[in-house]
């Protein structure tokens, strides 16, 4: 193997710390000083400092720790310049005090989540918490981002810019919330959450190495929730279904690296504890007597759980849940889903006009699982001609290429269109 060059090594063990502690290191910050805005700058900052002095003296042992120092520094640096006037010597001490190892005083157990429920202050708006969550302590930029929200990355840069200008200009208090205040912002923490393992669970065969640790981190935070907040049900509700999902991963990919749907999986390649575990969190959410989406969304996953290892006809049962999901979270990739679910019970026809459609929502031009939706349940009704049409918009929005030759193969076996036919007046 080539060695690589010092500024390429440096280059790429700041990639990596980034990709596997960004989150950590600003949340380490940030709930120290209450000013996320500085924590990301004097970050950033600290990167652009190793990749200049990292080439001429080596990548340190400790890379976090090289990083963390530096942009303590340059957060004092600037809090001294910016308040030479108003702070003497025994306030920067204070302030370096701040900034040192003792954890702040929080009894939440993770610095990541407390920065997660920092981040759903009243004052924001309520649109952004999630998001904000996604960018500050997840890493993840605004075109991912953009993704889980179905918006363009534009119209997310722009919305995580306004809500950070609106907490430096207008003093919002960046601050870990009491015990107290956990309930109330709970749903955007969990929201968030959600939407960093529904990225990482876009790669099925964990070759992306981001979006595998994103994968793990979601199901990690979501387990020091439920932990926190042992009587929520929803937060049990996620977690059962994170778990449901990942208990899968294994057997999405063939040995050769294709993909493989869910009704084509061999549940013997599943991971049965983890089953187990999604099983019994489901069932102590369940008795707490409030249901919400992640149990909704839980129990879906459970269902087809039971109907892939029983082979029995549920159909109706999951039709009834997804019924339920639609009217809570009011969401087109929950009516995609359902409208598969209708044509297994009514029929592929009414299965297309479950679809939600393309002009009222402009969003779904763009994304790849209602052009494949489409063009199964086109293929479903005799349609072939339009399936093929649906089935190219498909592969052409598709980045892994597993799932793009899985739909190819779906669309070469269409049989070709019947022709119409001829009125004979005899």
């Amino acid at each position: 193997m080539i060695p690589l060059r010092s500024d390429e090594q440096a280059r790429v063990t700041a990639d990596a710390v980034a990709r596997r502690s960004y989150g950590k290191l600003v949340a380490f910050l940030a709930v120290r000083t209450h000013d996320l805005a500085a924590a990301e700058d004097a970050l950033s900052e600290a990167f652009t400092s190793a990749l200049a002095r990292w080439p001429r003296t080596g990548c340190p042992a400790n890379p976090e720790g090289w990083l963390l120092t530096v942009a303590r520094r340059k957060m004092i640096d600037v809090l001294r310049r910016h308040s030479r006037d108003q702070l003497g010597s025994e306030d920067l001490q204070a302030v370096a005090a701040v900034l040192a190892d003792a954890p702040p005083d929080s009894e939440i157990p993770d610095e990541r989540l407390a920065m997660m429920f920092a981040c759903t202050h009243p004052a924001i708006e309520a649109g952004i918490h999630a998001p904000m969550i996604l960018q500050a302590v997840m890493g993840l930029d605004a075109a991912r981002i953009a993704s889980a929200f179905l918006v363009s990355p534009a119209a997310m840069g722009k919305r995580l810019v306004r809500a950070k200008d609106k907490i430096r200009h207008s003093g919002i208090p960046f601050r870990v919330p009491g015990r107290e205040e956990l309930p109330a912002r709970l749903d955007a923490v969990l929201y968030a959450i959600y939407a960093a393992f529904t990225e990482g669970w876009t790669d099925p065969g964990g070759a992306d190495v981001i979006r595998r640790d994103l994968a793990e981190e979601a199901l990690f935070l979501s387990a020091l929730v439920a932990d926190l907040m042992p009587t929520g049900p929803e937060a049990l509700g996620l977690l059962a279904l994170l778990l449901h999902a990942e208990a899968r991963r294994g057997a999405r990919r063939s040995s050769a690296g294709e993909f493989i749907p869910l009704a084509q999986q061999d549940p013997a390649h599943w991971n049965a504890q983890q089953i187990a575990d999604a099983e019994a969190l489901l069932r102590r959410a369940s008795a707490l007597g409030a249901f919400g989406r992640f149990q909704l969304e839980a129990a879906l996953q459970s269902a087809h759980v039971d109907r892939c290892r029983t082979g029995s006809d549920n159909w109706p049962m999951v039709l009834k849940l997804y019924d339920a999901l639609l009217e809570l979270a009011g969401s087109p990739v929950v009516a995609i889903n359902r409208a598969l679910a209708v044509a297994e019970v009514h029929g592929a026809a009414a299965g297309l006009s479950a679809l939600p459609d393309l002009s009222g929502d402009n969003r779904l031009a763009q994304y790849q699982p209602y052009w494949a939706t489409r063009a199964e349940l086109l293929a479903r009704s005799g349609a072939y001609d339009e399936a093929r049409h649906s089935y190219g918009i498909a592969i052409g929005l598709e980045h892994d290429s597993a799932v793009c030759r899985f739909l190819e193969k779906r669309r070469s076996s269409l049989p070709a269109q019947p022709a119409p036919e001829r009125y004979n007046p005899l």
